[in-house]
């Protein structure tokens, strides 16, 4: 067909390699299973650069279904490499094995570390993927680990709050936070438009440049 660029989401973790390494046409990654969202974890740490500046130093919370979340294994590669320190929280049950090995803190606890961080990103519960029962009930998640008035009296007065979409309210947050001064949802909306467009506009000349530069000389046919 002469596809120059491809978007990709799939069930199944690593479908973008694999389309990568048989294909001529560049593949972006729009989300691939539980493994990765890269550009939802572009446009978390564009949005968290322009509220907090630098992010060296700086304390973020991932909270919830880190086990199911491919947005969660983004933001921690982009986020550990910008220097920042990452806390993963949620329940047991959602917090995969050995992911200290990031280089993440895990805390089974939002009420302990709410008052340390500098962001706090509010990742959705996963029911579509998720294949058995990991906490009792919604209303012991929202009790446990939901964002509300109550706790967000506890953090920084200049906490951001963050949440990739679509967002459960009630269950991950509040209608009070979600729509407050301190969340930052829509700016994430924004920013996801940009991002992506240049995600694109990248992937696309350099794929141009590819397809312009002179074929290697195959030596065995000299």
């Amino acid at each position: 067909m002469g596809v120059s660029l491809m978007v990709v989401r799939h069930k199944t973790p690593g479908a973008p390699l694999f389309l990568s390494q048989r294909l001529d046409s560049a593949v972006l990654n729009a989300g691939d299973g539980t493994h990765e969202h890269p550009t939802q974890g572009l446009l978390d740490l564009m949005t968290m650069r322009e509220q907090c500046g630098d992010l060296s130093g700086k304390t973020v919370a991932l909270v919830g279904d880190i086990r199911h979340s491919r947005v969660a294994r983004s933001n921690i590669w982009g986020l550990t490499k910008l220097g920042a320190h990452v806390i993963v929280c949620g329940p047991a049950t959602l917090i995969p094995p050995r992911i200290e090995e990031l280089g993440v803190e895990v805390s089974c606890s939002l009420d302990e570390v709410i008052p340390r961080v500098d962001c706090v990103n509010l990742l959705r519960i996963q029911f579509e993927r998720q294949r058995g029962a990991f906490f009792p009930s919604i209303h012991e998640y929202a009790h446990l680990f939901g964002m509300n008035a109550s706790r967000l009296s506890r953090a920084r007065e200049d906490v951001v709050i963050l949440a990739p979409g679509p967002i459960n309210r009630g269950v991950e947050i509040t209608p009070f936070v979600a729509d407050g001064n301190h969340s930052v949802i829509l700016d994430q909306v924004s920013n996801g438009l940009a991002v992506r467009m240049a995600a694109l506009y990248l992937l696309h000349r350099r794929q141009q440049e590819l397809s312009s530069s002179p074929a290697p000389v195959d030596m065995k046919l000299i």
